[in-house]
Order: structure tokens, then sequence, then C-alpha cells
């Protein structure tokens, strides 16, 4: 509408200019020069109000294009007391510009919408130009997970943690790769998935990374579980009547041995009764062995109560105190807040630090000063208990072993303590982890909630 009337100015314009121009040519054809010399004022100002008009079109124009150029849409053009030859045209803009303005708003408005979205997932992710590496952006997650809270280009991230920048390169667009990264001196599994996408101002790279370590923790101790069960009822199936039938032949050779020869007594029937004696006791031996490893799927239930974590280290104090004295390690207490309360089951949890205390206890065989520190806190607004040794350490080849069942370095050593602990920690919707450094000695840190 408001370049209709522009038009519609414009074409009055050079129709009162062509009258004039006619109406001098025709006095000019008639030789009338009089009547041509009056013409002549009235042509000229004929074309100063078309050149004055032209030119104010033009500063307009120019000064709308200076505001687009710079992106400049919270310009208004006056409208008050602006000339009538320019006022459509002044409106025209301005409603361009509140266009403008108002796409504007949406876009930030998504944007600000999208980022806050990304920014509470738990995935971290990191976009970057694939020509240069420079970082486009990177939300909190990520700078969590990876421990960093600036990165400006990819490539600088092989100062910071060359095998993880590696293991990031040398992943192609569409890849989806679990890797291992250290953090605060553990190791996490994560999830990498690369993807590309494509603008006008050239190709870029997002990259995904998600924890995947308590996921992959919960399916891999369901898998025992399962493995577990079946192996304790085939064991118990499959030893209980060998150890029934060995205590009936047991006592049947006793029963024959009275009226046997003394000679043949002493040289067959002991024999006889000492492979007998053997198959017994090794069938107990493995019924024990079920028995114990049944423990590790009928902890289902847990009964959450309030838990002073004062109290709690009191009672592992006193209860483990005399065994650690034998062993001349002494133990020390480190609790910031004395009123620091849990809500866990008291039992597991007391089950889990007499587990990792006894283990503390074997790690410190022939060290100098032998300690052991319990220690609570937060991290990360959670719960963390933690128990420290200044023992030998854990070789790093064993840490992936050391939560597996059946597995342990120890000789007489089941391979069930942290296994059990491990899944008591999961049921707390929380997790056990391990920082250990060869010859320093080793912490292991109960962090408890979601």
């Amino acid at each position: 509408m408001i370049f209709r009337k522009t038009g519609f100015v414009i074409a009055l314009r050079v129709v009162l200019l062509f009258i004039t121009l006619a109406v001098a040519a025709f006095f000019a054809v008639k030789k009338e020069w009089l009547f041509v010399l009056y013409t002549i004022p009235f042509v000229t100002l004929a074309l100063w109000y078309f050149f004055r008009y032209h030119k104010k079109i033009q500063t307009e124009m120019e000064q709308y294009v200076d505001a687009v150029h710079y992106r400049d849409f919270t310009r208004n053009f006056a409208l008050n007391n602006s000339p009538l030859e320019v006022l459509p045209l002044r409106k025209g803009f301005n409603e361009i510009n509140n266009a403008f303005k108002s796409i504007t708003r949406e876009k930030e408005t998504q944007y600000q919408y999208l980022q806050r979205i990304l920014e509470l997932v738990d995935t971290g992710i990191l976009s970057f130009e694939a020509a240069s590496g420079n970082i486009l952006w990177m939300n909190e997650a990520l700078k969590h997970l990876l421990d960093l809270p600036y990165l400006k280009n990819i490539h600088l991230l092989k100062a910071r943690n060359e095998p993880l920048y590696s293991q990031i390169m040398k992943l192609k667009t569409g890849d989806n790769k679990i890797i291992t990264i250290s953090k605060n001196s553990r190791n996490i599994k994560v999830l990498v998935n690369v993807s590309a996408f494509q603008t006008d101002n050239g190709r870029y790279e997002l990259i995904a990374l998600q924890n995947v370590n308590d996921a992959l923790d919960e399916t891999e101790s369901q898998a025992w579980q399962r493995l577990l069960g079946v192996m304790t009822h085939e064991i118990m199936n499959s030893v209980a009547p060998i150890a029934s039938l060995a205590d009936t032949l047991k006592k049947r050779l006793q029963q024959s041995a009275e009226n046997m020869p003394d000679g043949y007594k002493h040289d067959v029937l002991a024999d006889l009764e000492l492979g007998i004696e053997t198959i017994q006791r090794r069938s107990e031996g493995l019924t024990k062995f079920a028995e114990t490893y049944r423990n590790l799927s009928k902890i289902n239930n847990l009964e959450l109560t309030k838990v002073i974590v004062r109290d709690l280290f009191e009672n592992i104090y006193q209860l483990m105190q005399p065994t650690l004295q034998q062993k001349d390690i002494e133990m020390e207490i480190v609790l910031h807040d004395t009123s620091m309360i849990l809500e866990a089951d008291s039992n597991l949890v007391e089950q889990v630090l007499i587990n990792l205390v006894l283990n503390a206890a074997e790690a410190l065989k022939e060290r100098p000063a032998p300690c052991i520190t319990l220690s609570a806190g937060h991290h990360d607004q959670k719960p963390v208990l933690s128990v420290t040794d200044n023992g030998k350490g854990i070789p790093d080849e064993l840490l992936d072993k050391i939560f597996i069942p059946f597995f342990s370095t120890r000789k007489n050593g089941n391979g069930i303590g942290l296994s059990l602990c491990k899944q008591i920690m999961m049921l707390h919707h929380g997790n056990i982890q391990v920082v250990t450094r060869v010859k320093e000695g080793t912490s292991f840190r109960l962090v408890f909630g979601k």
C-alpha cells in the first residue's frame, strides 16, 4: 500500500513535468518566445521539485541500506514533521524494521530456549568448525564431564587431555564408540557420537559425549546376577547329592569295617575312608562357596533411615579397632561436619565400610606407618564416604577387574567383597569409585544419590 502511494506521487510529478515541458515545446514551435520565457520558471521549478524528491528518496534509501548492512533494525524513522514526499517511504521502512525486529526476537527466543534445553541435558555437546577447529558452542555438561572451564579451539584439547583428543580425532562422521577417559584419577566410560552439518559459512562437526559408566555398571551387575543365579543353582543341585552320598558311604564303610580282618581294614579301608572324607569335605566346601555367592542376589530391598555419619564411623571404629591394633594399623576419622546425615540402609552401608577397611588392612601389609582414614563430605551436592589407605596401591591392569565376582588378588579371597559393595551402592542409586596410585595408596569413595 505504501509503495503504491510512493508510485502515485512519482507518477504525478512525472505528469506535471511532462505537461510543463509540452507547453514550453508548443510555444517554442509557434515561435511565441515570450510565452516560452514565461514557461521556463515553471519547467525549472518542476525539474527542481522532481530532483529534490528523488534526492530525498535516495538519502532515505542510503540510510536504510546502511541500517540493514549493520543489522541495525532498532532504528526508527521519524514520522512527525516528516516531509510529505518521504512520509510513505518512512512508514514502509518502519514497518519492515518492526517485522525484522519481530523475527529477530523470535529467533533469539528460540535460541535461548534451545540453549537452555541443551544446558539441562546430561549429555556433553561440542560444536566446532571443521576447517579451523574453532569451537562454536559447548554446554555446561561437557565442561563438567571433561573438567574444562573453557576451550577456544578443539586442537587445544591435545594439551589438556591428549588421549581423549587422539580418540576424538580418529572418529568419523556417524561413528558411535565407547571410549575411556580419566577424570579425578579414575576411569569413566563415555559414549561418543559424531555428526556434521553444513551451512553457508562452512562445515561444522557436532560431538556428543554421554557418561554411560553407571548404565554399563548396572547392565554388567544384572548380567553377573543372572550368571551367579544359574551357577549357584547348578552347583547346589550337583554337589548336594555327592555330599549326601559320601556321608552314606562313609557310615556303611565304618559298619562293614567291624567284620573285616585288621590288616585289610588298616590297608584298604583306611584309604577308602580317607578318599570318602575328602569327597565329603570338598563337597561341603563347594556348597558353602555357592551359599556365599547367593548373598549377591539376595540383597534387593533397602531399609532406608536417617543415618548420622558420625555414629556410623564410631561403630566402625569400635568394631575394627581390635583387629587393626593386632596388625599395628592406625585408624583416623576425618569429619568436618559432625552433624552430617545420610539417608541409607545403615546395616548394608556398615557392611560395605567393613569390607573396605578389611581390604585396606590387607593392602597395608609390610608397609611403614600403616594408616586407614575414614572421611565424609559432599561432592557435587552428593554425600561421599571415603576409605583411604597408604598402602601399595592397585596396578592399572587390575583396576577393571576388582569389582568382578570371583576375582581376588588374595590367596584366600573369594572375590565377593567388592562385588557386594558395588551392588549395595547401586541399590542406593549411587556408585563406588576408586582412586589409586601405586606405592602411595588407594581411596574408595562411596557416592550416594542420583
